[in-house]
């Protein structure tokens, strides 16, 4: 066995913690070693690519997407699983990451020939929550097994067209020797079964662990190696779970999908606007509606702000489900431009729902919330807004306006702070909503 220096590429016979060489710490990892004409786990490796033209090639868009019967599901992954693609999702342990993908293979059971495969659950327990959820087990192929070489060699006699692994964390290649979940386990294991799926032309899908910071366990190529990268966010005592599309290269990156977490497993939400707006109180200081957009759909939001007091030396500043370091910001222009003394003052922000906004159109709502909160005062009642906010205080335009505007007209509000340059075009007909086009933070708070 060998190991090899990630740093300066030295190379020894034995682990150590250090490179003998650069004097690096931690930076040796396993290495298989190549054999020339060598098989790999059970198919061929087929002797090499040949180079083709490219205009002879028929692209992976031109094959039919095949529909998982999951209208949330569908949307974050593009619209459908598309052949030979291999899809990483991860997520918190007790979020879903099982139960979504046993759904979606009994549902595409009846038209492709599936096959789950777990390493950490035996046969029975996944039948048990199959018969729990009310699935349709009767033609869903199981294999309970670690080893990536007696995998593959069980796919290639099965000819899936879907395969499920659960978790990628939990499988070893008898190529090394190193434990399963290691860095060098994870990336062979993973690699071996990209190129089974490219060949075979099997959508897999890879459930991935978590570490305690919140990113998928393992080597970061690891999310390099796979064609799309799903998350679960959200807490997982909640009822909802949201699932993000974090790299696609068949779709939309940072599309979002909706989950309802019932006693017949998750239910995709098609109305997420009104979910998320359902226990919004109505009209109290430091709540507003910010209307974001997440992937291809616009989504109205409560964001909510509380401004107290602060007891301490260093008030503090806390952001959930926001950017931090933004907020920092964009108090600093709250400060300046309406005079708001703040240095002594507690700031809490919050979206609600477990939802996490980066875009910078929440920057408008964020701070009438914070203003709000600060005067003790409510907003206009039934309204919107969105925008974003630059250092001088001048209020920004943000892409698809109109369809945010419609999002709001369609949940009934009445007024939506805008910036100017977003102002509906001549016609544009909004029903009983109201747009006010505003170039200023001044003129949000007159």
């Amino acid at each position: 066995m060998t190991y090899v220096c990630t740093e300066c590429g030295a190379t020894a016979s034995k682990w150590s913690g250090q490179c003998g060489n650069c004097n690096a710490w931690n930076t040796l990892e396993e290495m298989v070693p190549t054999v020339a004409g060598s098989r790999r786990s059970g198919y061929a490796a087929a002797g090499g690519a040949e180079v083709v033209n490219l205009n002879e090639v028929q692209p992976t868009e031109a094959q039919p997407r095949v529909a998982t019967k999951n209208s949330e599901l569908d949307r974050v992954l593009g619209g459908g699983l598309i052949p030979g693609s291999v899809v990483l999702l991860g997520g918190d342990p007790g979020i879903g990451k099982s139960t979504l993908l046993l759904q979606m293979a009994a549902a595409l059971s009846d038209t492709l020939k599936v096959l789950y495969v777990s390493g950490e659950e035996s046969a029975q327990q996944i039948a048990l929550r199959g018969q729990r959820l009310g699935l349709g087990l009767d033609t869903i192929r199981c294999l309970t097994e670690t080893c990536v070489e007696r995998i593959l060699d069980q796919a290639t006699r099965e000819q899936p067209r879907l395969m499920v692994v659960d978790s990628i964390q939990t499988l070893h290649t008898e190529l090394l020797q190193s434990a399963p979940g290691a860095v060098a386990q994870v990336r062979e294991s993973a690699a071996a079964l990209v190129r089974y799926a490219k060949s075979k032309g099997v959508c897999v899908f890879l459930v991935g662990h978590v570490t305690k910071e919140g990113g998928i366990a393992g080597p970061r190529v690891l999310e390099h190696m796979v064609d799309t990268v799903l998350y679960f966010e959200g807490e997982g005592s909640s009822r909802y779970r949201v699932v993000r599309s974090l790299k696609n290269r068949y779709g939309a990156a940072n599309e979002l999908g909706v989950f309802a977490m019932t006693d017949r497993g998750l239910k995709p939400v098609t109305n997420p606007s009104a979910l998320f707006l359902s226990g919004h109180p109505g009209q109290s200081p430091g709540s507003i509606i910010a209307v974001s957009w997440e992937g291809s759909r616009p989504l109205l939001m409560e964001l909510q702000a509380l401004v107290t007091e602060s007891h301490t030396s260093q008030p503090k500043r806390l952001a959930v489900g926001l950017d931090g370091q933004r907020l920092i910001m964009q108090l600093a222009v709250l400060q300046r431009i309406q005079g708001l003394t703040l240095g002594d003052q507690d700031v809490f922000v919050n979206a609600v729902g477990g939802l996490r906004v980066s875009e910078t159109a929440a920057d408008l709502p964020l701070l009438l919330a914070i203003h709000s909160s600060y005067v003790d005062r409510s907003p206009e009642k039934h309204m919107v807004a969105f925008g974003e906010v630059g250092l001088s205080g001048e209020i920004r335009p943000v892409p698809f306006g109109q369809e945010r505007l419609n999002e709001a007209a369609k949940q009934g509000f009445k007024l939506a702070l805008v910036p100017k340059e977003n102002l509906p075009r001549k016609g544009a007909d909004f029903g009983a909503l109201k747009v006010r086009g505003i170039t200023h933070l001044r003129e949000a708070f007159e």
